[in-house]
């Protein structure tokens, strides 16, 4: 039974989220609070953390940031800020998803569903990917460089996963997005770019000058056929 972690500080929000969840056949645990969920998380271990972005005590950012220091746990950011910024700010921290407020709780739990998926790496071939100073694990969801472990997210592993598969091949935002989670929405095309910063950040010797993930402007993204 996979254990889901749902982080927010207005109880009716996290009463709907629990049932629905519940119902589904997760177990869950709740907090309404940033310095609780810190908490949750250190004494749970869940498999998933559902945080609002607007939280007391701890913002959602500082969450964030302090479970990314020790795990790389998929987390869904629930919160009412539609702006592209807030969540590009969530996204460079290493959320996995973000679900807007107000939100359907079915499709709350469909992404629950999609991002553990992918974090378990259903439907993959047991297979490893080796290009360049890159040892890509298909089974173990496992990233070395130049022989070093690197810890990548979910989404980040499936989009860097997704384009060494497809090398030379180029990709708009939204393909990629479809791929990766599994939706298609114009307002979300651009979380790929900060998705693309991140793995840069981690796998290139240079990100501004990458070897591996090229941009194609105008048009979205390829990985190199020889980096």
């Amino acid at each position: 039974m996979k254990r889901i972690l749902i982080v927010d500080d207005e109880e009716m929000i996290v009463r709907t989220v629990k049932a629905y969840l519940d119902r589904d056949g997760f177990k869950t645990y709740t907090a309404y609070d940033g310095e609780a969920a810190v908490q949750a998380f250190e004494e749970k271990g869940p498999d998933l953390i559902i945080l609002d972005l607007m939280l007391p005590k701890l913002s959602g950012i500082e969450v964030t940031r302090a479970i990314r220091a020790k795990s790389s746990v998929p987390i869904i950011m629930l919160t009412a800020k539609a702006a592209e910024a807030d969540r590009v700010v969530g996204l460079e921290l290493g959320a996995d998803d973000y679900v807007v407020k107000p939100f359907s709780p079915r499709e709350l739990v469909a992404r629950v569903r999609a991002v553990l998926r992918r974090y378990e790496g259903e439907g993959m071939e047991a297979e490893r990917i080796v290009v360049g100073g890159l040892e890509i694990d298909l089974k173990t969801r496992e990233l070395k460089v130049e022989g070093r472990n690197v810890d990548l997210t979910p989404t980040e592993f499936d989009l860097l996963a997704y384009l060494a598969r497809h090398p030379g091949q180029v990709f708009t935002r939204l393909q990629l997005l479809r791929e990766v989670q599994g939706y298609t929405y114009d307002s979300f095309a651009r979380t790929i770019d900060t998705h693309v910063k991140n793995l840069r950040r981690k796998i290139e010797d240079n990100p501004k000058s990458p070897r591996y993930i090229l941009t194609v402007h105008g048009v979205g993204y390829r990985f190199a056929r020889q980096p």
